[in-house]
Formats: C-alpha cells, structure tokens, sequence
C-alpha cells in the first residue's frame, strides 16, 4: 500500500468514526465546466440579491487560490433525516435541516477534530475546513469526489442514501488518491420538476434561485415577500423540502443518528395556531441553538404571515 493510499484509508476511516456516512476525495484543480455554469447564473440572475454569490468568483472555481500549494478536496456527507416530522398538517413547515442545532456549529466541529487528528498522525498539513460558509462549490466537489450525482434539482444524489445530508470540506495540501465520480441516475424522471409550486427548476439541473422557497423564506431579507409567490409557498414559512420529499432516490433515506439534529422538544408539536401566535420568547426558546434563527424572529413572522395572503 502506498502512502497516498494508507493516508486516504486514514482520513476515511477516521471521518466514518466522527458521523459522516461519506468521504470522497478529488483533485484540487480549476473548475472549468462550472465555471460557465456559474457565469451564466450570475448572468440571468438567478442568484437573486444573494449579491454575496457575485463576490470571489476565481475562489469558488479554484481551491488552490483558498489553500497554498492545495492538492485535494475532501468531502464528506452527514445525514440529518429526522426520525419523525411536524405533527399538525395544517401547521407552517421548516425544512428538516433545521429542525436541530445549527449545523454549521455542529459540523465545524467535527471537521477540527479530524483536521487536528490529520496532523497528529500524519504530520504537518496545512489546509482548511469549510461548511457553507466560504466561495466553495460544495456540491461540485461532492460530485466530483463521487459522493453522489447531481439530480434535476440540482442537489447532491446518492444512491444508498437520498439527499438529506450536509455537504462539508477539507481542502489539504497532502497527496491523496482521489475517487471519480459516479453515473447520474435520475433518468427520464422529472418528479422535482413537476412538483416545484413556484416553477424555480426552470429546466433539468438549473434552478433559478430567485423562485426559490428557500430563497424567499430565508435569504430574501425585504419587509414583504413579493405578491406573485402568493398562494404558491405550499405552507413553508422556513425552506423548503418539496424537490426532496418527492424523489424517488429519498426511499433510501435513514433517520440520523447524530442527536444534535434531534429537533427542540416542542417544535414538531406545535399547532397552527401556535405558530400564529408565536412570540419572540418562545422564538428564542425553541430556536436557540438552530439555523432558523438566521431569519430572526421577524422574519420568520414576515414568512407566516405571508402564508395566510
């Protein structure tokens, strides 16, 4: 066995051990076809006034202008599929990423400990740890490092496990073997397509996200949602699951078994009324610790009320 070989069984094996079900590896390089992909987004606009997507554009594309002298990414998978969801069917819904702890604080620090445990056993690596939170195409290196395909809603696939699950990254300046990516396996399908309310995947594997539910419930910070998406947000006052929940690949989807995405006891009972009457008290209780607070208490409000228009 290799060196590159034993270091990468190493680094797979120890993020296995820390809750991620997937780690691949890919070589950092410049990404050439998503660099058209990206420009052309940013060209019709389908970032909406996530102006922050127009900003380090060379960064997204190459890893190596984030980390000097970087040699791979790796990307690594956690589940977040609840065991159970919201109880009342008439209740406003929140996309089931949030229904725990904020992930990205739960996800950092698993990556410290492998990065610490990386140096500890293999010697001085220099490098990064990123969750959603820097110009890293996520998707594309998990795509790239075979953790799945990306499907007509442009979200990660994998074939023994769906899409529920974070995408996170490591960017090294160690040697790594790296892995290839796999078949797209959505075939003629078109069920996300089919059943997007506000006609965001405008065609296969492009999503304008500007119609977005997601979008328009947490990143759209304006005082009122905009009318044409009126009788359209399918009852979701945080994200949204619809492109998820109907692909047939997320009959493979497990509950995780990481407790910190367990939702706040009270959040899957709460009635509609309850979410009516929400008070800011209640807001801090529940989502004390959770992405939704990324919204605030206002917006969140904004988002419910728009519901009842």
């Amino acid at each position: 066995m290799s060196i590159e070989e034993k270091h990468t069984r190493l680094i797979k094996e120890k993020a296995k051990d820390l809750g991620f079900f997937y780690c691949g590896v890919s070589k950092a390089d410049f990404l050439e076809e998503e660099a058209k992909h990206l420009e052309s987004y940013l060209k019709n606009n389908f970032n909406g006034k996530m102006t922050y997507m127009e900003n380090h554009f060379d960064k997204r594309l190459d890893p190596r202008l984030l980390v000097d002298d970087a040699k791979v990414v790796v990307s690594l998978l956690m589940n977040y599929h609840p065991n159970e969801i919201q109880k009342d069917k008439a209740a406003p819904k929140i996309s089931k990423y949030a229904y725990g702890q904020d992930y990205h604080l739960i996800i950092k620090d698993k990556l410290k400990s492998l990065f610490s445990y990386i140096q500890e056993e293999i010697g001085e690596v220099g490098g990064r740890i990123f969750v959603d939170s820097a110009p890293v195409l996520d998707k594309s290196w998990a795509q790239k490092s075979g953790l799945g395909w990306m499907g007509k809603n442009t979200n990660i696939i994998n074939p023994k496990e769906g899409s529920f699950f974070f995408i996170a990254e490591l960017i090294l300046d160690l040697n790594l073997i790296p892995d290839g990516p796999i078949k797209d396996y959505c075939g003629t399908c078109t069920k996300c397509i089919d059943a997007c309310p506000t006609d965001a995947i405008v065609k296969p594997y492009v999503v304008d996200g500007s119609k977005c539910i997601s979008y328009l419930t947490i990143e759209l910070k304006d005082e009122l949602l905009p009318k044409e998406f009126s009788g359209k947000m399918d009852n979701w006052m945080f994200g949204c699951d619809i492109c998820q929940d109907v692909c047939p690949w997320n009959r493979f989807s497990k509950p995780t078994k990481e407790a910190s995405f367990s939702p706040h006891e009270n959040l899957l009972h709460m009635s509609k009324a309850d979410w009516v009457d929400l008070t800011e008290e209640v807001f801090q209780e529940i989502f004390r610790k959770s992405a939704v607070k990324r919204t605030k208490y206002a917006g969140l409000k904004r988002n419910i009320g728009f519901l009842k228009s």
